[in-house]
């Protein structure tokens, strides 16, 4: 074993026992759907300023919901309940108390100049206030300088080097950060020790700190806004939990919590069972189909996808990412396309050993792992950008998502480029395993690729051709956008939502069922304290509603409603704004990114083989009257990863083959280039296909419409990144007057031809 190999396997090993520990010794965070959670309502307030009304409240939810997401509960749910409630669901919340706190806070946040010593009873004067200071002196302060909104970003920090222990450090907009330099100016103004040179800070009306301006500034001078620091002998927790509510900003309207209780998931136990086998029947068929394939090596590889399993699970554990049914599934389906990168060096190790047969199998798995490492980093990287983007902009589920994705990404690099890598060296250093081409599964070329050689279809010979049935399809499916409509869900358009106490017990999968069987299969059922049944559907009339209790009542006995409330959307407009702008920057930077890595005509491309694939799942839904709501959303954001990792991964060998053959029409080599991807495409999308048709089967109705839609997804992705991108990019050189790609330049002794194993003198008979 090399020394490469050696660390390869030190690495992998010491990563996996950390993995296993994790998941041994620390248990998941389960979101709603999975283990319940804490429900809170709050009522929302008149203030001096602001009336309690829809806007405002609707303005409260989104602060909250920012708030939330800084506690680190990544997938709650906030809808707004008529015109001044909100309902607040947090999964798997471990201290309920400390939440409600932390979001019943106003966190009315304000600086004051100190005007000198105050008496006890004074109360507001003017426009000034009195207050105790943070040893109970009385301060007479002036009236507000700067507020809360003008602190652009608040942390919690500590401070060793002057001794201040935790703090808040705070940096301010442009033009707080002035007003902030001329209070602190003003104040410096007066004598050290004088208390008119301290500045008050002010939350909820209580004086958290107010520091004295440091001597060495001088009068008129003042402090920078980004060089202040709130200190006042915190705690850990009392600093972060101050950063976050300065950060998450001021409620609009105060609020106040009228109900709180413990709801219970809203899928029940035999749906999550089931969900669970169809993930394990379906991981099981990819990683038969694998070593199938593949042979021995691809049974290394699905050991390696187990690993990956392993790896992923348990950073997602550590972090404390919340885990949803959609999440899970997501992650599942991960490792039925974390498969592409093994097909990809196994693939490349194919044609290695193909152009040379004589050589040792290391030799050519070598050559594999090396050629295919620019598609591999690229389309991560890709896919990367994405993640990290739709976790810094986004909110609620988007930035869950970003996460997942974020960890299936790097952990399946790490499968492919070091375990699989180490347990496959190891064995094509057996001779048994080189000797003998039906063991170890890449010294043949393969089914796909010799009936692919045998028929060398030209595909590429009409692009246009090629265009106009993707732009046919785009056009059935804005018909049905325009025609049938698009069935939002009441994440998207809110609803009622109804509670109901019954005589008889029962369950949550049972009371889908009935509901199901009374023609309201969308609603969404929980649990709701002493054994009531809480129901959160679309648009309900008066009818409905007596229909949706006749079903309940069959199961449950004498029916009873508790609560009868018209709902907002979970989803609200901010947030479906925040989505749409992280990803409409998402994709603009994997534009400019593949724009540099290959050329701007691949990357214009690939982008508009993405749009194709969005337009097209939104109109086979809307074609089949199925909901879209944030399942699909979830689904949609995992179909956009899978057609830019797809095109990057083509438009990769067609900048190889162009390079070595620069004198050649653009449409020969993409050609070229697709058929010899075909093999990869195929068995990426077979192994991702497979767990699908298992969730779509055996998962129910709670995964059905998320099963299908990446189902199309893929197929249309598939299709997409072969048919639509690739003569996009064709037509679109013929109108580009830069030269073909330079050939890249491998070091002597690097390529594959010239590459000499350590083991082989170069003798042949």
């Amino acid at each position: 074993m090399t020394r490469a190999t050696t660390v390869r396997a030190v690495l992998a090993a010491a990563v996996l026992l950390v993995s296993v520990f994790i998941t041994l010794t620390m248990s998941p965070r389960l979101g709603l759907d999975l283990k319940g959670g804490t429900r809170m309502v709050l009522q929302a307030k008149d203030s001096e300023t602001a009336k309690a009304d829809r806007e405002s409240t609707d303005r409260t939810l989104e602060v909250l919901r920012l708030r939330i997401d800084s506690l680190g509960v990544t997938e709650p749910t906030l809808t707004r309940s008529g015109e001044d409630r909100i309902i607040v669901e947090l999964p798997d919340v471990q201290d309920p108390r400390k939440a409600a706190d932390v979001i019943g806070r106003t966190a009315q946040l304000t600086f004051h100049a100190v005007q000198g010593p105050g008496t006890p009873d004074a109360g507001n004067e003017g426009d000034g206030l009195t207050l105790p200071d943070e040893q109970g002196a009385a301060l007479a302060l002036g009236p507000a300088a700067l507020s809360g909104a003008g602190v652009k970003e608040a942390s919690a920090a500590f401070d060793a080097q002057q001794g201040a222990g935790w703090t808040v450090s705070l940096d301010f907009h442009k033009d707080a950060g002035r007003d902030w330099t001329r209070l602190t100016g003003e104040a410096a103004c007066h004598p050290v020790q004088d208390e008119r040179r301290r500045v008050a800070i002010v939350l909820d009306k209580q004086v958290i700190s107010s520091p004295q301006v440091s001597p060495g500034v001088a009068c008129g001078t003042g402090l920078p806004s980004g060089s202040t620091q709130i200190t006042g002998s915190f705690s850990a927790d009392e600093a972060r939990e101050l950063a976050l509510l300065i950060q998450g900003g001021a409620l609009p309207v105060p609020v106040e919590i009228v109900e709180q209780r413990t709801v219970g998931p809203t899928l029940g136990a035999d749906a999550i069972d089931a969900s669970a086998r169809a993930a394990l029947i379906g991981a099981a068929a990819t990683a038969l189909f694998i070593t199938v394939v593949y042979r021995l090596f691809g049974a290394l590889a699905a050991v390696a996808l187990a690993a990956y399993g392993v790896i992923s699970y348990a950073a997602l554990v550590a972090l404390g990412v919340t885990l949803t049914l959609p999440g899970l599934a997501g992650f599942v389906l991960a490792i039925g396309m974390a498969v592409d990168a093994n097909v990809l060096v196994f693939e490349r190790a194919r044609e290695e050993h193909a152009l040379r047969p004589g050589q040792p199998l290391r030799t050519s798995l070598t050559a594999g792992f090396r050629h295919a490492w620019s598609a591999v980093a690229d389309s991560n990287v890709t896919t990367l950008i994405a993640a990290g983007l739709l976790f810094f902009l986004g909110s609620g589920p988007v930035k869950g998502f970003g996460v997942t994705l974020g960890i299936g990404v790097l952990a399946s690099m790490f499968s492919a480029l070091v375990i699989a890598r180490a347990l496959t060296e190891t064995a094509a250093r057996s001779r048994f395993v080189s000797d003998y081409r039906g063991v170890n599964g890449i010294a043949s070329p393969g089914r796909v690729r010799t009936w692919i050689a045998r028929r060398d279809p030209q595909l590429m010979r009409s692009p246009r051709r090629w265009l106009l049935i993707s732009t046919a399809l785009i056009a059935v499916a804005v018909a049905g956008i325009v025609v049938r409509g698009v069935n939002l869900g009441v994440e998207f358009t809110g609803g009622r939502l109804v509670e109901y106490a019954t005589s008889r017990p029962v369950d949550v999968e049972t009371a889908r069922t009935a509901l199901a069987g009374a023609g309201f299969a969308d609603a969404e059922v929980t649990t709701a304290g002493a054994g009531d049944i809480s129901v959160r559907t679309g648009n309900l009339d008066n009818d409905g509603e007596h229909a949706l209790r006749t079903a309940l009542a069959e199961e449950g006995g004498e029916t009873t409603k508790v609560r009868d409330e018209l709902i907002g959307p979970s989803l609200g407009d901010e947030l479906r704004r925040n989505a749409l702008i992280a990803l409409a920057i998402a994709v603009l930077v994997q534009l400019a990114y593949l724009a540099i890595r290959f050329r701007w005509t691949f990357a214009v491309a690939s982008v508009g083989a993405l749009v194709h694939d969005v337009i097209i799942l939104v109109g086979a839904f809307a074609w089949l009257g199925r909901t879209v709501d944030g399942i699909f959303l979830a689904a949609l954001l995992t179909v956009i990863g899978y057609s830019v990792n797809d095109s990057v991964v083509v438009f990769d060998r067609v900048r190889e083959l162009w390079a070595k053959a620069r004198r050649q029409p653009l449409a020969d080599v993409a050609n070229r280039a697709v058929l010899q991807t075909v093999p990869r495409t195929v068995n990426t999308g077979m192994g991702a296909l497979f767990i699908l048709t298992a969730l779509a089967v055996l998962g129910g109705d709670s995964l059905a419409d998320f099963a299908l839609a990446l189902l199309i997804g893929i197929v249309v992705g598939t299709y997409s990144s072969v048919m639509t991108a690739v003569p996009a990019a064709v037509l679109l050189e013929r109108s580009s007057k830069a030269p073909p790609p330079a050939r890249t330049r491998v070091p002597r002794g690097r390529s594959g031809a010239g590459h000499r194993d350590p083991a082989d003198n170069g003798a042949r008979v």
